[in-house]
């Protein structure tokens, strides 16, 4: 691969799809799929173009995926919920890499509307999901539109398994 901006993004979504799959269960002890026909396989998208699908698809939510430095996360999250619609999935979100942690450690952020959304689905109380998935929010001004909450990899991905099992 030519490009080393575009090399290292496609190794970070590589490792948050591994991380995902094996957390939840996916996967073998040798990391092949356990179905592998499975929807609920986490799997890095085709690039699409112009009607781009996000990065890593990890059903209900497409991860738009970010290894740089400075910070745009409302900016990412709305590129997040434009890729999650083209791509036919309730939720967007952003996953940005952490420097000098694990995977796990990786920072995800949920724009408010995804995250009452996610709440609702789950069924749980603001307080039941700001605790159980360690969220912190980030209130930028008045305008809630630049409001987001963060959580890590290692709660989103308990996250997503409970979602997929909610009624």
């Amino acid at each position: 691969m030519a490009n080393p901006s575009k090399a290292k993004g496609t190794a970070w979504e590589s490792a948050v799809r591994d991380y995902m799959n094996k957390a939840l269960g996916l996967v073998d002890e040798t990391g092949k799929f356990v179905d592998i026909f499975s929807a609920l396989n986490v799997r890095r998208a085709a690039q699409e173009g112009a009607r781009d699908v996000g990065d890593v698809h990890a059903a209900p939510f497409v991860l738009e995926c970010k290894d740089v430095k400075a910070l745009a996360v409302p900016a990412w999250l709305r590129q997040a919920h434009v890729e999650a619609d083209h791509a036919g999935f309730p939720y967007g979100v952003v996953v940005h890499k952490l420097r000098r942690a694990g995977v796990g450690k990786g920072k995800v952020h949920f724009g408010v509307r995804t995250w009452t959304r996610a709440r609702l689905a789950l069924g749980v109380t603001t307080t039941q999901m700001r605790e159980r998935y360690a969220f912190v929010p980030a209130v930028r001004g008045l305008a809630s539109a630049r409001w987001y909450l963060t959580t890590d990899l290692e709660h989103f991905t308990r996250l997503v398994a409970d979602l997929r099992t909610a009624p």
